[in-house]
């Protein structure tokens, strides 16, 4: 698991506001802290709330509420689900599969996510 974090500019139905994004490869969902989204959107409540594994062996963690937003990188608009999370230690994490949707590619060597151009150019801003 490697981790790059960085400054990104969040946009929900209700507001917005720049959180420190975590890209971890070792989470598969992107996540926000309880306490960063409020004010970004209305948490929906899951009908069948998810169940996850966390670091810890045997410990699982129920997550209840998501709700979309939209993220910038490097004046690249992105969006995902963000699963809300009451004791987050991060404001945002983005996990793989939003990773793997967006086509995101992890430079750890010199801190930086790299997006594929093809995939930039679809995106209408």
């Amino acid at each position: 698991m490697s981790i790059i974090k960085l400054p990104l500019f969040f946009e929900g139905s209700l507001g917005e506001k720049t959180l420190y994004a975590l890209f971890d490869s070792g989470a598969s969902f992107s996540c926000i802290s309880e306490k960063a989204a409020k004010g970004l959107a209305t948490m929906e409540k899951m009908r069948h709330p998810l169940e996850i594994a966390t670091a810890a062996e045997g410990v699982y963690m129920k997550i209840e509420y998501a709700f979309r937003l939209d993220f910038y990188y490097n004046d690249i608009r992105l969006s995902d689900e963000f699963m809300v999370i009451p004791t987050l230690s991060e404001d945002v994490i983005i996990g793989v599969n939003t990773l793997q949707k967006w086509r995101i590619k992890l430079d750890f060597e010199h801190d930086t996510v790299i997006i594929d151009p093809k995939v930039a150019k679809a995106i209408l801003k």
